[in-house]
C-alpha cells in the first residue's frame, strides 16, 4: 500500500513540479485530482496536501529564478497582498452564492495558454519590461492582483495560471521573469492555504505529504534550473508543451472519474 501511494505521490510530483518551475503553475491543479481518483483521499485533504508540496517547490523555484535576476520582488509584494485580501473576499461571496459549474476552469484554462504560449510565444525583453513607469506598475500590479485575487477565491482554482496569463499579456513582462514572479507569490497563497487547511480538517496521510512534497520539490528544481538557462523561445515551447500535456491527463482523469 505505502508503495502504491509512493507511485501515484511521485508521478502527481512530477507532473506538479514541472508545472511549477516552468510556469508557476500551482500543484493542487495536478497532486488534488490524482490524490483523490486514485488514493481515495477525501478532496478537502487532498487540496491540503497540494498546497503543502506547492509551498517549498515554489520557494525554492523563486530562489532559482531570484539568483538569475528573473524575479519582480517589490511589485511582486503588492500583487502578493492584493490577490490574498482579494481571495479571502472571493470565498466569502462565493459561500453565499449556489454551486457553480466551473470547476473545470483551470483545467481548460491550462490546457489553453499551454497552446498559447506554443502557438503565440510571449517574446517581451527585460528593456522593453523596464520602459513602464514604477507607478504605473503598481497601479497594474494592485488592479491585477484584486482581479486574480477574486477569480481565485470565487472559483477555487487557477491562481498560478491566471497570474502567468496576466503578467504576461496585461503587465507585459518577459516570460522568466513572469514565472519567477508568480511563483514567488504562490509560495505564500500555498503557505496560507495549506496552513488553514490543516487548521481545519487537521493533519492529513503523512506519508502522501511527505512523498508528494519531496517528489514536487525534485521536479520543481529541476524545471526551473532549466528555464532560467533555456532561451526564451525553447522556455515558451517547453511551457507550451508542459501545460498542454497537464491539461489534457488532467482532463482525462477528471472525466475517469465520473
Amino acid at each position: 500500500m505505502i508503495m502504491f501511494k509512493f507511485v501515484i505521490c511521485f508521478i502527481a510530483g512530477i507532473g506538479a513540479g514541472l508545472g511549477t518551475g516552468f510556469a508557476g503553475m500551482s500543484a493542487a491543479a495536478v497532486i488534488s485530482p490524482m490524490l483523490i481518483t486514485f488514493l481515495d483521499l477525501p478532496a478537502y485533504e487532498a487540496v491540503g496536501i497540494a498546497l503543502a508540496s506547492d509551498v517549498l517547490a515554489s520557494a525554492v523555484s523563486a530562489y532559482t529564478y531570484g539568483k538569475n535576476k528573473n524575479l519582480d520582488i517589490r511589485n511582486g509584494m503588492v500583487m502578493m497582498v492584493t490577490v490574498l485580501l482579494f481571495t479571502l473576499f472571493g470565498s466569502w461571496i462565493a459561500s453565499m452564492v449556489p454551486n457553480t459549474t466551473m470547476g473545470s476552469f483551470s483545467v481548460f484554462m491550462t490546457l489553453l495558454l499551454g497552446i498559447k504560449f506554443i502557438v503565440r510565444p510571449v517574446m517581451t525583453t527585460k528593456e522593453s519590461m523596464a520602459a513602464v513607469s514604477a507607478k504605473k506598475r503598481i497601479v497594474q500590479s494592485v488592479i491585477c492582483g484584486t482581479a486574480v485575487g477574486f477569480i481565485c477565491g470565487f472559483v477555487g482554482a487557477g491562481g498560478g495560471m491566471m497570474m502567468l496569463l496576466i503578467l504576461t499579456s496585461v503587465l507585459g513582462y518577459e516570460l522568466k521573469t513572469a514565472v519567477g514572479t508568480s511563483v514567488f507569490i504562490m509560495t505564500f497563497t500555498a503557505l496560507t492555504g495549506s496552513a488553514s487547511h490543516f487548521a481545519i480538517g487537521g493533519m492529513p496521510d503523512i506519508w502522501c505529504l511527505a512523498f508528494c512534497v519531496a517528489s514536487t520539490l525534485l521536479w520543481a528544481r529541476v524545471a526551473a534550473k532549466f528555464a532560467n538557462k533555456a532561451s526564451a523561445v525553447t522556455l515558451n515551447r517547453a511551457t507550451g508543451v508542459v501545460l498542454a500535456v497537464l491539461g489534457a491527463a488532467i482532463l482525462a482523469v477528471n472525466v475517469a472519474t465520473r
